[in-house]
């Protein structure tokens, strides 16, 4: 049911009402999934999916078929290893080694685990895990592996980091603190790069450019660890590195005290930077999918979380309370992602420009936080150069006169070699008619001609002479 505030919010915002309608009146899924074909575990499992994110779930569901159930399941089965990790009513003890063997557990029919905390909102998934072992063993071989190497990875990767004491503090350096990015996001980019290639939905030299797959999960995470801090801070939790925070208070506690809420902000615009350096890099990942709904279910997230990080900017609202982007807003992102790369770069374009217009010049990172915008615009104008309308017709203007000088040179050297093939012609004609008529041209060059034709004019000058007299 929608909230009276939900109603009266959209009455005065209509442009987040109009991407709302549009998102659902008009959008056409690529693919469309049909539960009437499916047997209840694989139904139970897209259940489940539903519960644990309705927006992820949307985009999972337009996969194609090929696709669709790998990566259902893939997503579920890091969903339960992410609910144990961050079940805090669960000890160490409990937790690492049920981290370190979950793999196994995939392959043991009928297990699920109901010890988990009753405010753990994805607790269900856990509790009928038997439903996604069920559909596990029914899936290609090659998507099957990629599911359980991951698994492996990043359950050690989680038990190590519940182990570590300094960790169980927070994350001290930032280092770590990508560290921990790595095995909670980016081992998901990566198995998702894997099964993408293996279902020739992705260009196979992603498999060559790895840093391209962690820059995809590094954003996503960092987005969120920076979003969620006040929501971390009630339950204990600390993801923002000490080496960072340190610089602007004295404790942690500090950063949530109002006093200090500048330092705050200038904390978090450290991190914000962090995570920009990543954006480039994650368009590019982006240009390797070769399939529209793939393309979709890793694009929308992307252009989320570029959206997230302009709205966290320079917000002391985080320190404070839950904030994320409006249902309007996620609606309009949803149906640019779904079109192509181009308009997902000017969706990038801009948020950005609005980071560069919400920076600070007081914000010791102004400068950098500059900068990071402006070679992302910069990346974008190496894949689209922009079309601009006055340098367009400055170019036009440009090489039409470009085009006018040409002519006039070729037109200009016509008229000489015109000129010249007439005096030629002229000269070659009268010279004819001249050798015509009697005119020895060979005494121009033959000596001996040239005397005897002058002994002979003498002679007849001579001759006339005498018959005068």
């Amino acid at each position: 049911m929608v909230a009276l505030k939900d109603v009266m919010y959209l009455m005065f915002h209509p442009n987040q009402l109009r991407s709302i309608v549009q998102w659902k009146v008009w959008h056409e899924p690529v693919h469309t999934r049909d539960p009437s074909k499916e047997p209840a575990t694989l139904r139970s499992c897209f259940d489940l999916l539903n519960l644990t994110s309705r927006s992820f779930a949307t985009v999972i569901q337009e996969l194609q078929p090929e696709m669709l159930v790998p990566i259902a399941l893939f997503y579920l089965v890091l969903r339960a290893l992410d609910t144990i990790e961050d079940d805090m009513t669960l000890s160490t003890k409990t937790k690492e080694p049920m981290l370190r063997e979950f793999s196994k557990y995939m392959k043991m029919d009928g297990w699920t685990f109901n010890g988990s905390g009753p405010d753990e909102k994805d607790r269900d998934v856990l509790i009928h895990f038997d439903d996604v072992i069920a559909e596990l063993k029914k899936i290609d071989k090659k998507y099957y592996d990629v599911i359980e190497d991951i698994t492996i990875k990043m359950g050690n990767g989680m038990a190590d980091y519940a182990l570590n004491a300094e960790f169980q503090e927070g994350v001290e350096t930032v280092a770590q603190y990508e560290e921990y990015c790595h095995y909670v996001a980016g081992l998901v980019g990566e198995g998702l790069t894997h099964i993408f290639v293996r279902g020739n939905t992705a260009n196979p030299a992603l498999l060559d450019r790895m840093e391209l797959t962690e820059s995809m999960g590094q954003f996503l995470q960092k987005t969120n660890i920076i979003r969620d801090v006040h929501e971390d801070f009630k339950d204990k939790r600390r993801f923002w590195p000490k080496e960072v925070w340190s610089k602007y208070v004295d404790k942690w506690e500090d950063m949530f005290d109002p006093k200090y809420r500048t330092q705050a902000v200038y904390c978090s615009s450290e991190l914000v930077l962090n995570a920009l350096k990543h954006a480039d890099e994650c368009l590019f990942y982006m240009a390797g999918i070769k399939e529209q709904s793939v393309f979709n279910f890793v694009a929308i997230p992307q252009s989320m979380a570029i959206a997230t990080l302009e709205l966290v900017f320079q917000n002391p609202k985080i320190f404070h309370s839950h904030i994320k982007i409006s249902k309007g807003d996620a609606c309009h992102l949803m149906m640019q992602s779904t079109q192509n790369l181009r308009v997902v770069c000017d969706t990038f374009r801009i948020y950005a420009r609005r980071i560069a217009r919400k920076n600070d010049p007081r914000d010791p990172h102004y400068l950098d936080i500059s900068v990071a915008c402006g070679k992302i615009e910069q990346f974008i104008e190496t894949l689209f150069p922009t079309q601009d309308a006055k340098m367009l017709k400055a170019a036009q203007e440009a090489q039409g006169q470009k085009d006018a000088d040409q002519s006039d040179f070729w037109e200009a050297l016509m008229l000489v070699a015109a000129v010249v093939f007439v005096l030629l012609f002229v000269s070659g004609l009268m010279l004819g008619l001249a050798w015509y008529m009697g005119a020895r041209f060979d005494v121009l060059w033959d000596k001996e001609a040239a005397a005897s034709l002058k002994d002979a004019a003498k002679a007849t000058a001579t001759s006339l002479a005498h018959e005068e007299l």
